[in-house]
């Protein structure tokens, strides 16, 4: 149960940091894109996930990359 709500409770709280902090709702749902995966790979329940997840945290994780750039 423990490990369970770690892994649903870090992007939840990061997406629910990043928006206040960001201005906005869309920066802090990409944040809870971004952590949920990770925290799967760390976690070693990789294939839990499905694959559209990844793609996706790649996509926020190059959008931020560019808005940073830009």
């Amino acid at each position: 149960m423990e490990s369970y709500f770690f892994e649903e409770a870090l992007p939840v709280f990061a997406t629910l940091l990043f928006m206040p902090f960001t201005y906005s709702i869309t920066n802090g749902i990409a944040a809870g894109f971004i952590f949920y995966p990770i925290v799967k790979m760390v976690r070693g329940k990789w294939n839990e996930t499905h694959p559209v997840m990844y793609i996706l945290a790649a996509l926020f994780i190059l959008r931020f990359t560019l808005l940073t750039i830009a």
